[in-house]
């Protein structure tokens, strides 16, 4: 019965044109990008059947386990303790606004209910449930948006032809269509089944295969004509291609580039985001202790506010469904600071003021956000180039005012009094 749907899906799809060419986003569209922006926080989550192995999300590819040998470990995954509201419960605790989950990671299995192969969560496991499902229920309850990682690269499937060399933007002996019209069915059920709580595609794998052509100009229409509000992201560390509303950054905030996977700009005209991880692992890896401090990770969110982008934490379940207590613990430390600062974060938009030795700057409306990171050397901080005119200035915490001055160069803030926070000491600007 399933091949029977696939083929009814593939005949609809390939008898349909999707054109991404002109792209111009729906007011729909535009609603959604605000609306991502002004949410700031996110939970990224790696979870698959590579979470039994407990040595992250790419131990089949790592320890060179055979594709036929790595798929049995299907039959052993049954997370008994996987609870969706947990989930989102720790997450919204944490102060986080979306969650973006892995529907189909490298390994080619497909965590949710699909029609387009037996190797996913309902057919090849004993669980028999689509946890998505869950999860979506979970996050449309409490008012958190859902975006569906999915992976392009797949280490088992012939038609992707993994490590085969790519002539005339095709792996060679193998069927690169059906491989294409296989994502489209997948696609097509991730953005139909679960509802409008779903608000972006997050794609990944496109950097295995630069010059392969993935048909972005298909898939892309694909999705915007099923769901002209879903938001399409891609992590290809390069400039923004035609029909992407928002651009990713793996470990690191737009325009560095320490790891020296980044071959593109920052774009000016979407929004942005950057991924991290809470420890050194994107999947569950039970040798891994390299935790991140609290305060880490609440000066990664207000850099990367500063920096106008969003910040996608990453957490690596159990393969028993649970999230590491380790995590849910530091989660919990940085929603406390965030239910006091988040008017500083929440909203704002970045860029205004560039990032200094000190600190860094989030505006909203006629306020500016002064997060001092590390106390200056001096008894002041400039706000450079800042001609609007300002109405007062005072601590975010205490509100004493503060002693300025606005001259040709900026705006001195006179810091005489302020005993500096160890992790972000906030002046409040306001504008006339």
């Amino acid at each position: 019965m399933k091949k029977f749907v696939l083929i009814i899906i593939c005949y609809l799809l390939l008898n349909t044109s999707f054109s991404q060419t002109n792209y111009q986003p729906s007011a729909e569209n535009l609603k959604s990008r605000q609306d991502f922006q002004d949410r700031k926080f996110g939970m990224f989550i790696h979870w698959g059947i590579y979470s039994l192995l407990g040595d992250g999300e790419w131990v089949m590819n790592v320890q060179k386990i055979p594709y036929d040998k790595y798929k049995r470990i299907a039959n052993a995954f049954y997370p008994h303790d996987f609870n969706a509201k947990e989930w989102v419960k720790i997450a919204k605790t944490a102060g986080m606004k979306y969650i973006t989950i892995t529907s189909r990671h490298h390994d080619g299995f497909s965590m949710f209910d699909t029609k387009a192969t037996d190797y996913d969560v309902i057919d090849a496991t004993p669980y028999k449930k689509d946890p998505l499902k869950d999860l979506a229920i979970a996050c449309k309850e409490e008012g958190l948006k859902l975006n569906f990682y999915y992976s392009l690269l797949d280490w088992g499937r012939k038609d992707y032809g993994f490590g085969k060399k790519i002539v005339n933007g095709k792996p060679e002996d193998t069927d690169w269509d059906s491989y294409i019209n296989f994502m489209k069915a997948q696609l097509t059920e991730l953005l139909t089944n679960y509802g409008d709580v779903v608000a972006g595609i997050w794609f990944d794998g496109d950097w295995e295969r630069k010059d392969a052509n993935w048909h972005y100009d298909e898939i892309y229409g694909l999705i915007h004509r099923l769901r002209p509000d879903v938001m399409i992201g891609n992590n290809h560390h390069t400039d923004l291609k035609p029909g992407e509303d928002y651009q990713l950054f793996e470990k690191d905030l737009p325009g560095n580039n320490s790891h020296g996977w980044g071959t593109g700009g920052v774009s000016n005209e979407v929004p942005l985001e950057t991924c991290e991880t809470i420890n050194s692992s994107w999947g569950f890896n039970i040798n891994d202790k390299g935790y991140k401090s609290v305060k880490t990770i609440i000066q990664y969110i207000i850099k990367a506010a500063g920096h106008n982008t969003n910040f996608l934490l990453n957490v690596g379940p159990q393969a028993d469904g649970k999230i590491q207590q380790e995590f849910a613990d530091t989660l919990k430390k940085v929603g406390e600071w965030l239910q006091l600062n988040g008017e500083s974060i929440y909203g704002t938009r970045g860029n205004v003021i560039a990032t200094q030795d000190w600190g860094t700057v989030t505006a909203k409306e006629k306020k500016l956000f002064i997060h001092i990171l590390k106390a200056p050397s001096q008894d002041f901080i400039l706000l450079p180039r800042e001609t609007q005119k300002v109405a007062s200035v005072q601590s975010y915490s205490s509100k004493q005012s503060l002693k300025w001055k606005q001259q040709p160069e900026g705006i001195f803030i006179y810091l005489d009094g302020i005993t500096f926070s160890t992790i972000d000491e906030i002046i409040e600007v306001t504008l006339k």
